[in-house]
């Protein structure tokens, strides 16, 4: 084989080589900005969640706090109208006393 033709079948193979290299170094310039938009993607998914979350539990939270609030409003409505029927049943008690002692004061003094 001439020398001509050995170094003109070296040069194609260079150029061959070298289109295969900048074809792969596009390629994975391509891979890696896919990648970082899939992190991307991901992690601003991560944070939606991870906000839509914390909503939820708050929410959940206020929720609960309200349920509490309206037992505990109920039992001290209960337990004002018990007081308040214990002092209305011990009213003519009170009269009475008040009236006995009124009489023993008036009796003392006669």
């Amino acid at each position: 084989m001439p020398r001509q033709e050995v170094l003109n079948e070296i040069k194609a193979a260079e150029d061959d080589a070298e289109e295969i290299v900048a074809e792969a170094e596009a390629d994975a310039e391509e891979r890696i900005a896919e990648a970082r938009s899939d992190a991307d993607e991901i992690r601003t998914t991560a944070e939606e969640e991870a906000e839509q979350d914390a909503a939820d539990r708050l929410e959940a939270a206020h929720e609960e706090i309200n349920a509490r609030r309206e037992e505990i409003l109920e039992e001290g409505e209960a337990a004002r109208e018990e007081l308040v029927e214990e002092a209305q049943d011990r009213i003519d008690e009170a009269v009475e006393l008040a009236i006995d002692r009124f009489e023993e004061a008036v009796n003392a003094q006669t």
